[in-house]
């Protein structure tokens, strides 16, 4: 028979570990794809990666961490309970985030351009720009917008596009 202390201190480690596991899991992708950062191939295929597996292991690392919370809630008091609360509080928010696009909240894609003639434009002379071309439709994109959206949906001479930066 195993101290009663034991099962406690086993029940500790596997609601730490789960919840690692489903923290790490939202946290490590969300830290290496930044904006404005460079990103390694090989880390970028890593955060992908876990980035799509990442709604099923917080999802199974918080149900985990739920059944653990409830059984070290009931066996606790004081500092605990507050270390419980806040390691839940922290799973729950990796499980609802791994399964959201937080990246399309920083980037608002334009889905309705509207345009100016090149002679109305009050862009200075210097400003860059993308620019497509297709037969005799041309459009002109100013990087300063592009930096901020970084997507824009648009049709030109009837070919749909998406035009980054």
């Amino acid at each position: 028979m195993q101290p009663p202390g034991s099962r406690h201190t086993l029940s500790w480690l596997i609601f730490l570990a789960s919840a690692l596991a489903a923290i790490g899991w939202f946290f490590i992708p969300a830290f290496i794809i930044r904006p404005f950062r460079y990103q390694a191939p090989a880390t970028l295929n890593l955060a992908m990666a876990l980035r799509q597996h990442a709604p099923a292991v917080t999802l199974s690392a918080g149900i985990v961490c739920l059944v653990l919370a409830f059984v070290l809630w009931l066996a606790s008091s004081g500092w605990r309970r507050i270390v419980i609360a806040l390691v839940m509080v922290l799973v729950a928010f990796s499980a609802v985030m791994a399964r959201m696009n937080y990246f399309e909240w920083m980037f608002h894609p334009i889905d309705m351009p509207q345009f100016e003639a090149e002679a109305d434009s009050k862009l200075d002379a210097g400003e860059m720009i993308l620019s497509v071309r297709f037969g005799q439709d041309a459009r002109a994109y100013p990087i300063r917008a592009m930096a901020y959206h970084h997507i824009l949906n648009d049709v030109v001479e009837g070919v749909p596009v998406a035009v980054t930066y």
